[in-house]
């Protein structure tokens, strides 16, 4: 016996009313003011949370420009 449900199986609760629902009403919103970026599965297995990425990228940001300085 599975534990998973039925894909078929209704088990949306009766309290549950989307008949008015929007479908995407903040898709647009989200878009404008998002700014996640997706890391490739192998650069996203080097680290373990998002702090450690933006740590790696201020370190790489600081050094290049002091590499432009240095021109």
């Amino acid at each position: 016996m599975s534990d998973k449900p039925d894909p078929d199986e209704d088990t949306m609760r009766d309290e549950y009313d989307f008949s008015k629902g929007v479908r995407g009403k903040y898709a647009e919103r989200l878009k404008e003011g998002s700014n996640v970026v997706v890391l490739e599965p192998d650069i996203a297995a080097e680290f373990s949370a998002s702090q450690e990425v933006n740590r790696a990228l201020r370190v790489y940001l600081k050094s290049k420009k002091g590499e432009q300085g240095a021109a």
